[in-house]
């Protein structure tokens, strides 16, 4: 077999049972690829968490269709060994064909408690490898090596000295490559073996990336000084003077051959912040120019110039991982900031290459979100993809530590550009706190009673039909949810409407050592956005004064005063778009958004949908029978002809993709 997917797939054939009884353990079936090809053979995906909510789908999706004699074939996954497929409803077993498959089948040599612990997005490189080298069987600690060597890249004897550690770990950050905490401690066993490491932090810049640029970012003014001859050689004596809070190796080879590759990257896609320097002007052409500020303007209009350079290199196909795209929003929201910049005037080339490249994203996303978007629903939650696997992802650290609280800010309408303004207001990293930064896809169409509700429920949006046009079931969503996992209605919180007013009785109903499970919306993001009259630039300079206001770093230090670990997200982005008309249409539509119509039936939406171009009928994904979403496409909106408005509620990457940022005290 050429891949791991093939054992799967030969498994899936139609025409046998009107239902496949999946038992998949370790979720492979949830894999993009094999869901893009399930679906391509007419098969619907269900996965049966409890009997309630799979009663009401299978019943209202299926049974009726059948009834009404349409050709429809459901595969139910239970996450489960095969024994457990007996819990299924007798008259579901019925008429079904049980199957069966693991990571056992597909990797029979290797220790199944490593690989499982791995993501599923490094399985093509490890099937690849233990085809062609046929290990055998290994134990832990082999199973680990041979991970690490032929997967993540990390041979031991290769690693030397300081340039070689460095360059491994510029290699693994960069690409944004997640190990688990098992091959990390591996990792530093291994270096640990090596004197020439002993001053390395290797605890922290090993496992955190956010904690190996910030280790990187202090080092670089050092390095420019020393170069520039302003520091002295006897650098043990700065780490005060150049306040750096990740202690240990003060010295890095950022001039070595192999690591000058990846600096100019690492300025241009944002890991690292260029430094000031009176004495930039006497610089001619040194390599680490990039890295020093010399003209604010001109280093701004330099490092766009090199964004759009590295957004069309960076640029995700239809069959690109989730993943790429996550890492393709990060350094889009960079570009929109930089864009938006009121220090930067672009030209009218310049624009125009924005505008040419932004079309040609919103194409590429529109295509992959079509293949793609329905095999995100039910990945595994160990580390979140959509705004409903936060609440399990919280759930799993309590789980391994009942000691634990965890906090969940919403911040409603936040885009992942303007969480970039708010983070260089307040100034997040610390030596006292961890942050990590990541990306999280909301839920399609982008609007506040869909995706926030699935946020606090850790339901998909079926499953909350009489609730999805209301934000008001947000409460108790949050609570059953937490209920549901064995905690009391004293255990948990849940506040909307949060600003600097209202943060004391928050602060004094946290101070309860019964609360475990905080649930906060901050809705200023979303209240700035509507009615807002000049676009992006203004929602940049309406969020930064904000975000300089105490009232979010205030509730933060709350929140970590109380031991609370922090879980920062957004229900839904926003964009600038032009108004293209608005549809004539009565009470025809059942929820008005400026960027997507809400229709109960099919033919009323098809009957809208010829009144205007770029029109999306987005399909019924995990959303309510009677809940078909019309999207305007092309940035345009539901209102005014030529009216520029900032709202939500379509697919662009602004208002899908948004922040996913935690944040807890060392």
């Amino acid at each position: 077999m050429d891949s791991w997917r093939e054992s799967i797939l030969k498994e899936l054939i139609p025409g046998l049972a009107r239902i496949l009884l999946v038992s998949d353990p370790d979720g492979l079936i949830f894999d993009e690829e094999i869901i893009e090809k399930i679906r391509d053979r007419g098969f619907d995906l269900v996965e049966y968490n409890d009997s309630i909510s799979f009663r009401y789908e299978f019943e209202s999706s299926y049974r009726d269709r059948w009834d009404k004699g349409e050709q429809a074939e459901l595969i139910v996954v239970v996450k489960d060994d095969t024994n457990s497929l007996q819990k299924l409803p007798y008259d579901i077993l019925g008429i079904s064909r049980k199957i069966s498959f693991s990571l056992n089948d597909i990797f029979p040599g290797l220790s199944f408690s490593v690989v499982s612990s791995i993501d599923n997005i490094y399985f093509d490189c490890l099937f690849h490898a233990y085809k062609q080298y046929e290990p055998g069987y290994l134990g832990v600690n082999a199973t680990k090596d041979f991970l690490l060597r032929h997967v993540f890249e990390f041979a031991p004897e290769m690693i030397k000295d300081d340039a070689d550690l460095l360059r491994v770990l510029l290699r693994r950050h960069y690409k944004g490559q997640k190990l688990p905490d098992k091959l990390n401690r591996r990792c530093i066993n291994l270096l640990r073996n090596n004197k020439a490491f002993d001053e390395w932090p290797l605890e922290s810049i090993i496992a955190d990336r956010d904690a190996f640029f910030t280790f990187l970012q202090e080092r670089w003014q050092l390095y420019v000084d020393l170069e520039i001859g302003l520091a002295s050689e006897m650098v043990e004596e700065y780490q005060v003077e150049y306040n750096m809070t990740v202690e240990g190796l003060k010295k890095l080879p950022f001039d070595h051959h192999d690591i000058r590759v990846y600096i100019d990257n690492l300025f241009t896609d944002g890991f690292l912040s260029a430094v000031y320097h009176e004495n930039a002007e006497s610089i001619d052409e040194a390599w680490y120019k990039v890295g020093i500020i010399e003209d604010p303007s001109s280093s701004r209009l330099k490092r766009l110039d090199k964004l759009l350079e590295r957004l069309h290199q960076l640029l995700p196909d239809s069959n690109a991982n989730y993943y790429n795209w996550l890492n393709y929003a990060r350094v889009w929201a960079e570009l929109i900031v930089l864009k938006n910049d009121q220090q930067v005037i672009l030209d009218h080339k310049v624009n125009n290459m924005i505008l040419e490249l932004q079309h040609i994203v919103d194409c590429q996303f529109s295509d992959w979100l079509t293949k793609r978007y329905a095999s995100l629903i039910n990945l595994p939650p160990t580390s979140p993809v959509m705004l409903h696997h936060i609440p399990r992802y919280l759930s799993r650290k309590i789980e391994a530590n009942r000691n634990v609280k965890v906090a969940m800010v919403l911040i409603d309408g936040l885009s992942l550009d303007q969480w970039l303004i708010i983070e260089n207001e307040i100034k997040l990293k610390s030596y006292s706190n961890s942050v990590k930064e990541k990306a999280i896809f909301a839920w399609v169409p982008t609007l506040t009673s869909v995706s926030r509700q699935a946020a606090f429920s850790g339901k998909t949006p079926q499953l909350f039909p009489d609730s999805i046009n209301t934000t008001n079931k947000d409460d108790a969503q949050w609570k059953n949810f937490w209920i549901d996992q064995g905690l009391t209605a004293d255990e948990i919180l849940y506040k909307r409407g949060l600003d600097e007013d209202n943060l004391d009785p928050l602060k004094e109903a946290l101070s309860h050592l019964q609360i475990k499970v905080v649930g906060l919306v901050i809705d200023k993001v979303d209240k700035i956005m509507h009615g807002m009259e000049l676009g992006t630039a203004g929602m940049h300079n309406q969020v930064r004064q904000w975000a300089q206001r105490p009232d979010l770093s205030k509730l933060i230090d709350i929140l970590l005063e109380n031991h609370f670990k922090i879980v920062i997200t957004s229900d839904h982005g926003n964009v600038e778009a032009k108004g293209f008309g608005v549809p004539k249409e009565g009470v025809l539509a059942e929820m008005r958004g400026e960027r997507v119509r809400i229709y109960s039936e099919k033919i009323l939406r098809s009957k809208n949908k010829t009144s205007f171009k770029d029109i999306l009928e987005w399909p019924r994904i995990s959303l309510p029978p009677n809940f078909l979403p019309l999207i305007a496409g092309n940035r345009h909106a539901f209102v005014k002809e030529g009216k520029t408005i900032v709202g939500h509620g379509g697919i662009c990457i602004e208002e899908l993709i948004v922040p996913l940022i935690e944040i807890e005290r060392k």
